[in-house]
């Protein structure tokens, strides 16, 4: 289920409550097959499109450049007939597309005071909504645009259209008035290709998406480069973006068009049509996104003067909007990306960032010893590697590492052989302080019995093994390697002043899906057939803090039995923090990325766990030890999360609890 969550958009005099359905808008780029010089039996092919998008639930469309008469048909665009039949086409599109739930753009040379113009036109519901004019003409090499066309201008005038007043100029905006957040504006072929694109400010006046109907003929290796100028643009102005090119049909007297469709959000490509297709390339932009992301970008710049906004709205919608159906995929592990080659280099980025921090940690306080507890399981493991890039990057000998053991009553066989093994193939100084005997006498001068495993026992050895890392720190003259991670942060599943507690903590803002990974790519990488080994071992043993006494040497606590799935809560900590999505629509996408791994209760169990328990720890994280930031999401009370200890997490959990399964 999916919650709707209100906005109120002002149109006039008139409010109206509108509903936004967690933000995603179905949108589609086309290329149709077009016959050059022949707009009636082009509109033919672009209505048959529009209702075929419509059909499927498409909501905006952009067509190619000049799709109405064809982009190569050279000097023919001068006669009075082929351009009389374009504004007949365009008035047949117009006309056609009464009661489809679709805003669409389609491209033709357009007369305005005995001066021709390459135009954009943006339609719904049977009405010619504006022209937009492009703005840059290209005139090298194959192209001689300016020797029919005259530029664009940014001023917003009215023009006649079968004695309708349409507004004609490139500052326009059209905006949606039952998703107040979809705001589209079209910026037209070369004009993306600029120094100073119109999208630029478009976007600042509050422009969501940008449609760019083209022609860009193909040449070899020219797919790469307008991939990653799409892309750029899109990352940089923070915006969704559809670009439809031209495809069969066009001229070959000297050049190819190959249809290369795409639809971008933010930088990242959801869909990309093949070379020398044509039809529907379809994907679903979340606006909700954007602007969640430019509300928190406070350097993100908002100027509205200047612009003419023009309301449309889908006529067979009528109060909340209905659920968009999504072919949209979402990766599991938002921490760690999805292609295996930017896979590795962000590794190895992760990594230095972190024996960076550390290494600059050491070299400002003069300290050349680290103290750091090594239990065998992931987070420590990964903490000890970084702290050894760190001591290389100091020119140091890792004898200066003083890693320390502390078998206590929940200790396994398989943890303690592989913290052995890892630390003497590391070449770090080892010492084993068996805690069972201090912690007894801990419980027993307190009155515990020693026997009962509840919070006092768990905790008593958490803080006893701190204890022993402090003082040998301070012994040595070192400083202490924190090892908890960011996903234990954020459940506070931490002792507060016992693992909670370090003096530099390089896993802060490494989420445990992405600790495990970073011990793979060092394992996989190593030369050292025991160190391998035994990292893999690691990664294969289930996460445990072994606080519970053990049963022959097995471990017999199992965290995420405890929390949940750490792959569950990465994936709602990424979203809740990093773009402030509510609860129902983490939850939806959740169900998205998980099909087949996990049910939709045990997802919306673990999600309530998550909330839970984060708004009741923020207590540990206002006292967190300085570490280093890795990626887009980090918890430090002095960085990038800010909350209060005492605020109430009701309203969100009122919404989970709405959720029905």
């Amino acid at each position: 289920m999916s919650v709707p969550v209100p906005f109120l958009l002002t149109t006039g005099a008139t409010e109206v409550y509108s509903y936004m359905r967690d933000g995603f808008i179905k949108v589609a780029a086309a290329t149709p097959v077009i016959k050059l010089a022949d707009p009636a039996a082009n509109a033919d092919t672009i209505i048959r499109m529009t209702k075929e998008a419509a059909a499927g639930g498409a909501r905006v469309l952009c067509f190619p450049e000049m799709c109405i008469t064809g982009y190569t048909i050279g000097d023919l665009v001068l006669q009075d007939r082929l351009l009389e039949e374009a504004r007949e086409a365009l008035r047949s599109i117009v006309q056609a597309t009464a009661g489809l739930d679709i805003f669409l753009v389609v491209s033709l040379p357009f007369e305005v005071n005995s001066k021709l113009y390459i135009c954009a036109a943006g339609i719904c519901d049977g009405k010619l909504l504006g022209l937009v004019p492009k703005h840059f003409l290209p005139c090298y090499g194959e192209y001689y645009e300016s020797r029919h066309f005259m530029r664009g201008s940014r001023e917003v005038r009215t023009i006649r259209f079968y004695g309708q007043d349409v507004p004609f100029g490139m500052n326009i905006i059209f905006e949606n008035e039952q998703m107040p957040y979809l705001k589209i504006a079209v910026e037209i072929c070369e004009d993306l290709w600029m120094p100073q694109p119109p999208s630029g400010a478009h976007v600042v006046a509050g422009a969501t998406l940008i449609l760019n109907p083209s022609a860009s003929d193909e040449l070899a290796g020219k797919r790469a480069y307008r991939r990653e100028l799409v892309k750029n643009q899109s990352a940089r102005l923070v915006c969704g973006y559809i670009y439809a090119d031209a495809g069969e049909g066009e001229s070959t007297t000297d050049l190819c068009f190959s249809g290369h469709n795409l639809i971008v959000e933010n930088g990242t490509i959801l869909k990309e049509s093949g070379l020398f297709t044509d039809g529907l390339t379809i994907s679903e932009i979340d606006v909700q996104k954007l602007v969640n992301e430019r509300r928190r970008m406070t350097s993100y710049s908002s100027h509205m003067d200047g612009y003419t906004r023009v309301a449309f709205g889908f006529p067979g919608i009528k109060g909340d909007l209905p659920e968009t159906e999504l072919t949209r995929s979402f990766y599991p592990y938002p921490f760690i990306p999805a292609d295996p080659s930017e896979r590795e280099l962000q590794l190895d980025e992760v990594i230095a960032i972190q024996a960076h921090g550390l290494a600059s940690r050491m070299k400002a306080i003069g300290c050349k010893t680290a103290v750091i507890g090594v239990s065998g399981g992931l987070d420590s493991t990964l903490a000890l590697l970084v702290t050894v890039e760190a001591f290389k990057l100091l020119g140091l000998d890792t004898k200066g590492i003083v890693t320390v053991t502390m078998p206590c009553f929940g200790t396994s066989v398989r943890t303690h052989t592989n913290a052995d093994i890892i630390m003497r193939e590391l070449g770090c100084e080892y010492i084993e302080i068996d805690i069972k005997e201090a912690v007894s006498g801990h419980l027993s001068s307190i009155g515990h019995d020693g026997v009962t495993a509840d919070v006092t026992f768990e905790n008593a050895q958490a803080r006893e093994r701190t204890q022993i890392l402090m003082d040998i720190a301070n012994l040595r003259g070192g400083i202490v390697i924190g090892t908890g991670d960011l996903s234990e942060l954020a459940l506070g599943f931490a002792t507060y002043n016992g693992d909670h507690m370090s003096m530099y903590g390089v896993n802060a803002s490494v989420p445990k899906t992405l600790v495990r990974e970073l011990v793979r790519h060092v394992a996989v990488h190593s030369d050292n057939k025991a160190l391998k080994d035994s990292l893999l071992d690691v990664i294969g043993t289930p996460v445990s803090p072994e606080l519970l006494p053990s049963v022959s040497g097995e471990t017999s606590q199992i965290t995420e039995d405890i929390v949940g799935p750490y792959e569950l809560h990465d994936f709602f900590v990424f979203y809740m923090l990093r773009y402030g999505f509510s609860p129902a629509k983490i939850y939806r996408m959740a169900k998205e990325a998980f099909k087949g791994s996990y049910d939709d209760e045990t997802i919306l169990k673990w999600q309530k766990k998550l909330y839970w328990k984060f708004f009741a720890n923020q207590f540990k994280r206002s006292c967190l030890p300085d570490g280093p930031k890795t990626g887009t999401v980090a918890l430090s009370p002095r960085g990038d999360w800010r909350m209060p200890s005492d605020v109430k997490v009701t309203a969100w959990m009122k919404e989970l609890d709405e959720i029905r399964v």
